[in-house]
């Protein structure tokens, strides 16, 4: 019974001490020093040997311009505990009444006591840096290492380097680090792209790569190639990655997952010819056969993406040729579904494509693949306007896969064949839900589908012009082209100067800028440019004009479209594109 009662009082203690500590620090970070300091004191009186207490009782003393206070603390404190960050404080006393003699005089007595004991070094070195004192907190780490070489302190060095502005020296601390430690690769990888992203110059970027280009050809550690790789690839230099990977495979030809990773991304950046290249060097140098489907895979979607109809039985050709050589089997479902697309939305023969991926669902597949041929079985059914079908296949894998991408990419279908069958209402309710979704492009799309539907409704609450622009849309998914251009024209004559204007006016011009008539599209963007300079859609017609110009050489039409946009549209997801692409137009290095 007595046992009980020590443990209920210490249990009672612990939680009245926790309290107190919660109310001083609510007064100091709401800047009432005076109550923080009596709390704070109290706190000391009962745990006199914890540090953090007293410090804050010092800072409070230091608030409140009680510097004697504050001295004679800690003279008291260095004299009981001996604790070098302590002396720290007291040096930091007397800078904050401008006596930097005195504060230079500890700081270096520190400095004196890590080279007579290197551990030392942790407690001081923390409370330097605590205090802003950048310069004193590399010397600390650099006495220590003087002394004890087998202390590792590039990481901490380099973020001190980064606080001074000294890029060059926290790149050569970082990528020491990552070599020596690569256990820690990704966390320093994370802090260059950091700076990568936030350097408002291409110094930095000119640095690193310099850094990584003379270790490359200092050493033939593929280590060097590797993060020569990554440093392309976050600067969308996916050719020049692949000269890396290239010389990484020619020293171990053990995997080709960082190549095919490669042609992924340019692939998805629009960068055709790298993608291309990266992918008939994988079908030369591997007999996997994963990696031979997946290649043909991507080759045949970039090969679709470019084609006009004239190509279309070539393509069908080549793609039956494929099945028939790696067979009809789970490993080539990529093909498979390629093939049912193909069928119905270029071929325009749906019935084939459901044949395609109802008998492909009868093989012996993994959740995730199944949910991947429900998906592309919804989008069959929609193109064959049977909505209630598709978004029961849209709708299982919504449940099946909840806690996957996949699961909220069927969950924007579901919203998206709602606006299709004009049902605006339930569109966005679940649009509402889909705008916070996990992965960016989703939730992007979703916002843009919200804005759409919302924006068009205040106004008009028959929604006239809604129903009819989503109708073009859908004859758009159906890649009914002609149809859906002609469609879009009828919403802009019949609805001139209502809010469905400027998104009627960008959908034609990508349509135009799909048939490459550049000068048609260029026309629908400026007419947005010019007249609708408020709307959602200007940064989309800037960067669509701009890259036009871009591709036809005109730097001179191209620069101030990204100018304008870097000014004025800093949220819109194409600003990181423009603004490289503008330096570079400007005459920057490389980047």
């Amino acid at each position: 019974m007595k046992n009980i009662w020590v443990v209920l009082f210490c249990f009672i203690s612990l939680f009245v001490q926790s309290q107190n500590e919660q109310l001083a620090n609510n007064y100091f970070d709401r800047g009432e020093f005076e109550k923080a300091l009596l709390s704070y004191e109290e706190l000391v009186k009962v745990q006199p040997a914890n540090f953090n207490y007293f410090i804050r009782t010092i800072e409070c003393y230091q608030q409140l311009q009680q510097y004697d206070k504050a001295e004679k603390a800690l003279i008291d404190r260095v004299a009981k505990y001996k604790q070098s960050n302590t002396i720290v404080e007291l040096g930091y006393n007397y800078q904050l009444q401008k006596n930097l003699n005195k504060a230079t005089k500890y700081y270096d007595e520190c400095i004196d006591r890590i080279s007579k004991n290197p551990t030392d070094v942790y407690s001081i070195a923390y409370q330097f840096e605590k205090r802003g004192l950048v310069d004193y907190a590399l010397k600390a780490y650099q006495t220590a290492l003087d002394k004890e070489p087998k202390f590792s302190f590039n990481y901490q060095m380099a973020l001190l380097y980064g606080q001074k502005g000294d890029l060059d020296m926290m790149i050569e601390k970082f990528l020491t680090e990552a070599y020596v430690n690569p256990q820690n690769l990704v966390m320093i990888q994370n802090q260059l792209n950091r700076f990568m992203t936030e350097d408002s110059t291409v110094t930095f970027n000119d640095s690193l790569k310099k850094a990584l280009l003379t270790r490359v050809q200092k050493t033939q550690d593929v280590f060097w190639n590797e993060f020569l790789s990554w440093f392309y690839v976050q600067n969308k230099e996916y050719g020049k990655a692949f000269i890396q990977e290239k010389a990484i495979y020619k020293r171990n030809p053990e995997t080709f997952a960082n190549i095919v990773n490669l042609a992924q991304l340019a692939v998805e950046e629009n960068e055709p010819e790298v993608a291309k290249e990266i992918l008939e060097f994988v079908l030369a140098n591997t007999q996997d056969l994963d990696l031979q489907i997946q290649s043909h895979s991507y080759l045949m979607e970039m090969k679709i993406a470019k084609a006009t109809e004239k190509d279309y039985p070539a393509i069908d050709a080549e793609l039956d040729n494929l099945i028939k050589e790696f067979g009809v089997s789970p490993f080539s479902l990529s093909l498979l579904k390629i093939k049912a697309e193909f069928a119905t939305f270029k071929l325009k023969n749906p019935e084939l494509g459901k044949t395609i991926l109802k008998n492909a669902l009868e093989m012996p597949l993994d959740k995730y693949q199944i949910a991947t041929l429900k998906m592309e079985l919804g989008e069959v059914l929609l193109y064959e306007e049977k909505f209630n079908q598709a978004l029961l296949y849209y709708s299982q894998v919504e449940t099946d896969m909840h806690n996957d991408v996949l699961g909220q990419e069927a969950s924007f279908k579901t919203a998206k064949t709602s606006y299709f069958k004009n049902d605006f209402e339930w569109a966005n309710h679940q649009l509402k839900v889909l705008k916070s979704a996990s992965t960016q492009l989703i939730a992007n799309d979703a916002l843009d589908l919200f804005l759409l539907i919302s924006d068009n409704t205040v106004e008009d609450s028959t929604q006239v012009a809604l129903k009819k622009f989503a109708r073009a849309d859908f004859l758009l998914f159906q890649n009914k082209t002609t149809d859906a251009l002609a469609a879009f024209q009828a919403v802009l004559k019949e609805h001139k100067g209502e809010p469905i204007e400027p998104i009627a006016l960008l959908r034609i011009g990508k349509i135009y800028e799909q048939q490459n008539d550049f000068t048609s599209a260029l026309s629908q963007y400026k007419q947005i440019i010019d007249n609708h300079k408020e709307c959602i859609y200007i940064d989309e017609a800037l960067y669509f004009s701009a890259e036009i110009y871009n591709q036809q050489n005109n730097a001179e039409e191209a620069k101030p479209l990204y100018e304008a946009l870097i000014m004025n549209h800093q949220d819109s997801i194409y600003f990181v594109n423009a603004q490289k692409k503008y330096r570079q137009l400007r005459g920057d290095k490389d980047i």
